[in-house]
């Protein structure tokens, strides 16, 4: 976590940022005299990063509440009187300062979170004939669009997630693309893609509950066969093109059981896996979840 720079001292401003600025930086913030412990990780958060903020409170009491920019994202208790939010960024974004707003306990406190720029890649995908012109339909965006919105209370997942196929990365997060030569202006590579073989398995990467099958026989013309887990707490992930599906709706899957198979149904080149990894409604790089263990 690195704090913006201001033309007053921070000193002079907040006596309580002594504690923040004497420490290692991205190391807990401890705020003397005051009811709220905040920690903020990855310590150098950079665009596609999902940031952890980790309240601990003094006293039993209401969640905290946790604001950026106006937007209020949930808070979770994770242990007693601990609480945590998570904020996604996007290749979307514009890097720099954020100011984390924590209101909890009678008290407001502004921290400010630097968040680096990332160089994203440029590739040309060109769609075969009677794919080059598929634009989805109402019903398969509806029902994405209601997944990716989900944010259940419970937490399913534990520790990292694993790799959800064993092909090899063929495109990493955060790719900006051209489609038969035009530039799409507001596409990022919303996932991870894997060149496993037609028909090898796809597992779940963290336990959760399997809250959308879609079929590209029932209208996914986009995203092809379809799974969505649901790992609870606004964290989502979502499996396409796939040539099987072995699960349906409800079921609850644990770390690593097969729900499908490689294929590449829906706007896809060849066989692939694409897993996608939302945070509170954005598509997050997957690759820090499966290295590191966010609570």
């Amino acid at each position: 976590m690195t704090v913006a720079p201001s033309s007053t001292p921070f000193a002079a401003q907040r006596p309580w940022l002594g504690t923040l600025l004497g420490a290692a930086v991205g190391l807990t913030a401890t705020l003397p005299a005051q009811a709220l412990e905040v920690q903020i990780k990855p310590e150098q958060p950079e665009l596609g990063d999902t940031i952890s903020v980790l309240i601990q409170t003094d006293q039993v009491s209401d969640p905290p509440s946790v604001t950026v920019n106006d937007k209020t994202y949930p808070v979770f208790e994770i242990a007693p009187q601990r609480y945590r939010a998570f904020l996604p960024t996007t290749p979307l974004d514009a890097p720099g300062a954020r100011t984390v707003r924590i209101s909890g306990e009678g008290e407001t406190r502004n921290l400010a979170v630097w968040v680096k720029n990332r160089s994203f890649p440029t590739q040309s995908i060109w769609l075969p004939p009677g794919k080059d012109d598929l634009e989805g339909t109402d019903r398969e965006f509806d029902l994405v669009d209601a997944f990716k919105a989900t944010v259940s209370p419970q937490k399913f997942w534990n520790g990292p997630f694993t790799r959800p196929n064993q092909g090899e990365v063929t495109t990493v997060f955060g790719v900006r693309r051209y489609y038969n030569g035009d530039f799409a202006e507001d596409y990022y590579h919303r996932g991870v893609d894997y060149g496993g073989a037609q028909g090898s398995p796809v597992v779940a990467p963290a336990a959760g509950r399997v809250a959308l099958v879609g079929r590209e026989a029932d209208g996914f013309e986009i995203h092809g066969n379809t799974v969505g887990i649901d790992h609870g707490q606004g964290v989502l992930s979502i499996l396409i093109h796939l040539s099987r599906i072995d699960v349906k709706e409800g079921d609850m899957v644990r770390a690593g059981q097969v729900v499908g198979a490689v294929g590449s149904t829906g706007a896809s080149t060849g066989p692939h896996l694409h897993w996608g990894l939302y945070v509170n409604g954005q598509a997050v790089d997957p690759a820090p979840w499966r290295y590191e263990s966010l609570q």
